[in-house]
């Protein structure tokens, strides 16, 4: 090209766009695992869970133009919240995990010599959330899980702010019972205390 001046407007600048299937593709992979979580401490089922899942994906999907630029993964998590309430008001019982059946999923990291004594506390931990009734599940996995506030959390659920205090207080007392050896009585006397 030597000798040869190419004109400033014929340079083409050529911008990678990406489609919304791809867009779409890249939240999906990158929020199933957080989205699986979510569905398996709702329901306590790891078919189910995995159920969940996709009708979330499939409901984001559909809704994807709408949703996609703001926060899609709240509304998947919310379909996931109004699909088990569905489940629960059509079937009016509720199907807990068995001790020691709980999956690792995936992101739970590299292992590591304490990996036992961590999963057993998980194990632990999420026994505990399977003993709560619905309702405090509920609470407690959207304020402490997914750190929403009160306000986000009664608006998510349709409960007065109220009713996710009180709610919250009362699941968060009985979680102290089971998960504290001494059945939660120093985790009060010092909330008291102070």
């Amino acid at each position: 090209m030597s000798g040869v001046a190419v004109p400033a407007d014929d340079v083409r600048v050529v911008v990678a766009q990406t489609t919304a299937v791809e867009r779409f593709t890249a939240f999906a992979t990158t929020s199933t695992p957080a989205l699986f979580r979510i569905a398996y401490l709702l329901c306590g089922d790891e078919h189910r869970a995995h159920d969940l899942v996709q009708l979330a994906l499939e409901r984001t999907y559909r809704a994807w133009g709408r949703v996609e630029h703001g926060d899609p993964f709240a509304y998947a998590r919310r379909v996931i919240a109004t699909a088990r309430v569905d489940t629960w008001r059509r079937t009016r019982r509720e199907v807990l995990a068995e001790p020691g059946t709980l999956p690792d999923g995936e992101g739970a990291g590299p292992r590591t010599p304490d990996a036992g004594t961590a999963l057993a506390e998980r194990d632990r931990v999420v026994r505990a959330l399977l003993a709560l009734p619905v309702k405090q599940r509920r609470v407690v996995l959207l304020r402490y899980l997914l750190d929403r506030s009160e306000a986000e959390t009664a608006e998510e659920l349709g409960m007065a702010l109220g009713s996710v205090k009180s709610t919250s207080a009362r699941a968060l007392a009985r979680l102290r019972t089971l998960l504290v050896p001494d059945g939660g009585a120093a985790a009060s006397s010092q909330g008291e205390n102070r």
